[in-house]
This record gives C-alpha cells, structure tokens and sequence, in this order.
C-alpha cells in the first residue's frame, strides 16, 4: 500500500472520530439543554395568587394531560408540557391521587407533583343529630350537595333498597337512618352512597344493642317507640323514664297520646297543636290510634333505643312538659291534672300526657 493510501485512510479514520466526538458532544448539549429546560420549569414556583391555596377537584380516570389543565385552569401550575415530561421521567404519572384536594399554590411544579401521589382527599364532617325526620336529614345533605332529593325520597320507600341493606318488613326507611357524625369525601356523594352509610350505622348500633339481650327484641317497634322518645325527650336522662310511661300505657291499653305523632301527620305544621289537630284520625296520631303509630317519626339514637329496652321501672303513667326542658311524671290522672294546671295554664291549648 503506497504511503498516500496510508496517509488517506489515517485522514478518514481522524475524521470518522471527529464526526463522532462532535456527535457526543452535540447530544450532550441536547440532553443537558433539555435537562435545564425541564428543570427550570419543574424548580420554578408556580403563578402567583391571591389566594394561599385552592380546592381542586379531579375526577376518577383523569389522564395526565387531564389532571394538568385542571391543576393549570385552578393556578396550582403554570400549563406546559414540561409538566408532563416531569411526570414520566419522576415516576409520578400512574401515582397522582384522583379526589378532592386543598392544594398551596406557589409551590414547585415537582412539589405538586409529589404533594398529588401522597394526598388525601378533603374530609367533610356532617353531623346529623338525633330526633330528626327524614325529610329533614336530606335537608341537610341537599344544602351540601351531597345529593339531590329526588333520588332521597325514591330510595326512602325502595323496598329492593332496603332489602339490598338488611331491612326488610319496611315501608319507609324512617327511623333507620341513623344520626352520627359522618365524615365524608366528595367521592361518596349520592344518595345511595350516604344512604347505604347510614343504614349500615344503624345496623351496627342494632346488633350491639340486641346482643345484650337474651330475646332478641321486636326492632321495628323498638325503633318506633324509641323516636316517641326522642321527640319528647328534652333532657336526655329522661329517656328510661318517658319509655317506660309509654310501655306501662300501652300494657294496660292506654292510647299513648303523643303530641309529636300529631305533629308527624301534618304537612307544613307551625305553632300549637289544636284540638282538630288531636282529633285527626291518621294512622300516626297515638290520640286515636290504639297502640303503637304506623311507623318511627324520626331517627332514634342509640340511648333513646336503649331506654326502650331497658326502661325506668316506675308506675307513672303521664307526663307534661315544666316547659324548662324536662317533665312532671305522675302515677294518677287527679295528679297529672294538677300538673298540667301548674305549669301549662299559660298555654291554654297545649296538653300532657
């Protein structure tokens, strides 16, 4: 081979190396250019806002590209595709929490996104005390938005409902809608969902309870009788005694006359109860109806169902309001008269028991 052979291969080898030299050294320069693209974006804190932080709301099954307009439409995150890019290479992009979220703003597009893998959706307590009916418990939920009446009041005589959560034998789910404090996240919204809650509340409470006794107890008289003494119960240790009233009544056959059942049959009811009012035959008014109402006049909770079974062991047989949130028992009609003259001749149309 002649020495320019030689000289020519040499030349061609030095500019092979040369080509490839300057081909690392531009790929490095990409990598690092991009590198301090996305790290300047993920580094840099995101818009500025009036507001410290602000409740985001992501659906189940939102995309990556999804989850980042919302987060850029709320001002957590500027919109780029950096983003995204942050995600992929960081690991995040199958870990981002779908719910919703009280999120800083300000913060690092890198911190968002490690603040998503890891939060916990905003807990909403709702608490619903005892004594309430159901109208007035979806009252509650509806100004929450926690579901629509419609769908309330459909579920409240579904028979495949009730049945679907243990209770059958049921026209209405009155009474079993147990009142407690929930806490809730906005993914359990709809009425089944909360329904279902606190039906399955109710059967806890329940089987505790009836566990206590060697005969299990009739629950659907219990829970009737035990939202009379809800309702008439204003200071809370009076409930084995107010029960136990009603029960020595309805042993000897005495109508139970419970003002809060008259209440119960009337629609939009405000004020004093009348004597029309009391006279009104309905299959929930104890004034009239032998025995026991057609049904529970609101959620009972677990001391006024208690109080049912364990009653105050008394021979009274009335009661009437002091009209300081407790009651004058009496064992005679002269002695409750003398009661009622007492403490009710300032409401001339009220009555005692």
């Amino acid at each position: 081979m002649s020495d320019s052979d030689l000289s020519s291969k040499r030349a061609s080898r030095i500019f092979l190396k040369r080509i490839v030299v300057a081909t690392i050294l531009f790929l490095l320069m990409a990598v690092l250019l991009f590198s301090s693209w996305v790290a300047l974006y993920g580094l840099r804190p995101g818009p500025k806002m009036v507001a410290p932080d602000a409740v985001v709301n992501i659906p189940r099954g939102s995309s990556l590209q999804t989850i980042a307009t919302i987060l850029a439409t709320n001002g957590i995150i500027s919109e780029d595709v950096r983003f995204l890019i942050l995600a992929k290479i960081f690991g995040y992009s199958g870990m981002l929490q779908a719910g919703e979220f009280l999120l800083e703003t300000g913060r690092k597009p890198l911190e968002v996104l490690k603040t998503l893998a890891s939060a916990k959706s905003i807990q909403y307590s709702i608490t619903i005390p005892e004594g309430l009916r159901a109208t007035e418990i979806a009252a509650i939920f509806v100004e929450g938005s926690w579901f629509d009446p419609k769908s309330f009041a459909n579920l409240l005589v579904d028979k495949e409902f009730m049945a679907k959560h243990g209770l059958t034998g049921l026209d209405s789910l009155e009474g079993y809608l147990y009142p407690d404090t929930y806490i809730l996240t906005r993914d359990a919204r709809g009425a089944e969902k909360i329904m279902g809650l606190m039906i399955s509340r109710f059967n806890k409470v329940w089987a505790e309870i009836s566990a206590q006794f060697e005969e299990k107890p009739d629950r659907q008289k219990t829970v009737i009788l035990a939202s009379m003494v809800e309702k008439e119960t204003g200071a809370a240790a009076e409930r084995p005694l107010i029960a136990g009233v009603f029960l020595n009544r309805l042993q000897l056959g005495m109508r139970l006359q419970s003002d809060p059942t008259v209440v119960y049959s009337l629609e939009n009811h405000s004020g004093a109860i009348t004597r029309s009012d009391l006279q009104n035959p309905t299959p929930y008014n104890t004034y009239t109806v032998a025995g026991l109402p057609a049904g529970p006049i609101c959620s009972p909770g677990k001391e006024a169902l208690l109080a049912v079974l364990a009653p105050t062991q008394t021979k009274d047989l009335y009661f009437v309001s002091k009209n300081d949130g407790t009651h004058h028992f009496s064992a005679t009609l002269a002695e409750h008269n003398s009661a009622v003259q007492k403490y009710q001749r300032k409401k001339s149309g009220e009555k005692g028991k």
